[in-house]
């Protein structure tokens, strides 16, 4: 892979295809690291405040002999380096293949948002437990031996290790708030999720515009405008949120719809619909009451001893 600054475009390795649309959440892995065990291995996420585009989980992992070689590669939190360093360091860390491997795991805006819409709702945090648990299982499904794991986590750190704990036996982990400024493994991972969502919504191509007619390329021109880092309190994120509600379809599938910011962005601007169901409806008003007693509601309704639509 030739470093970003070259004149070659950079591309990141864990999107096939940026010209395809992000329709559906995806796991990325690299080739398989040859040298021995025991290996740690590190976890941090990208894009889990953000109101546009995905959340990537990813991980990062070597030898235990290989961690004094880790330490001078310049990995840290991904949020302290510029995109271009960023960048970079994937780059390193696809240069030894025989040490180094890495995977991601890329949550699509509508995959977390359908979770936490559903009822019962899938929250945020369990959708990330669930994108842990994945990576780390088909890391090890793949033959690599984990001795060591160490996870960037906000909030309850103590119940989230030993919950990760009983998932998998007989590896030490450590969860901690700021882990991918201690460790340097942890670094690596953020990098590359951090990477890859920047690739991906950078490179947004908008599922609803991909056709060709002048309905598709009259919204391309609308989206297509600076998007910002994707989180509400951007202003360049916010002026795209102001500019792209078409009041009857709401935004396209770059957005969170279970996001506080689209909720009343949609209430204040779109417009209103009542979903009726017509069948629904005549069944409502067939076994309603007009006085709340029994005389007032049908006879085959009386004679069947139903009392509302809910014992159907």
């Amino acid at each position: 892979m030739p470093p970003p600054d070259s004149e070659e475009t950079f591309q990141c390795p864990s999107i096939s295809d940026p010209s395809a649309p992000l329709t559906a959440s995806y796991t990325y892995h690299s080739p398989k690291p040859t040298t021995s065990g025991p290996y740690i291995l590190g976890v941090d996420e990208a894009g889990r405040g953000p109101v546009l585009g995905p959340m990537v989980y990813g991980v990062a992992y070597c030898p235990v002999s290989y961690r004094e070689d880790l330490e001078n590669l310049g990995f840290a939190d991904s949020k302290t380096l510029n995109a271009s360093t960023r960048s970079s360091l994937l780059s390193t860390l696809c240069t030894d293949p025989t040490n180094l491997g890495w995977s991601v795991r890329v949550l699509c805006p509508q995959a977390i948002s359908s979770g936490m819409l559903r009822k019962p709702p899938t929250n945020l945090n369990r959708q990330a437990e669930e994108a842990t648990v994945l990576l780390i299982r088909e890391v090890l499904d793949s033959g690599i031996q984990l001795s060591d794991v160490y996870v960037d986590a906000l909030g309850p750190t103590k119940q989230y290790q030993a919950y990760l704990s009983s998932q998998f036996p007989g590896i030490s982990f450590t969860v901690e708030a700021k882990a991918d400024a201690k460790h340097k493994i942890v670094g690596a991972a953020s990098v590359a999720a951090k990477v890859t969502r920047d690739a991906w919504v950078e490179g947004w191509v908008f599922e609803e515009t991909h056709g060709k007619d002048a309905a598709s390329q009259a919204l391309a021109s609308v989206w297509g405008e600076t998007l910002g880092s994707g989180y509400p309190s951007d202003p360049k994120t916010k002026a795209w949120i102001e500019k792209s509600l078409e009041p009857t379809f709401g935004f396209p599938s770059l957005a969170r719809f279970s996001w506080t910011t689209i909720k009343v962005a949609l209430e204040k601007k779109g417009h209103h619909v009542e979903w009726i169901d017509d069948g629904q409806k005549s069944l409502v008003k067939a076994f309603e009451t007009a006085t709340g007693r029994e005389q007032g509601r049908c006879f085959v309704a009386k004679d069947l001893g139903i009392k509302s639509v809910g014992t159907l």
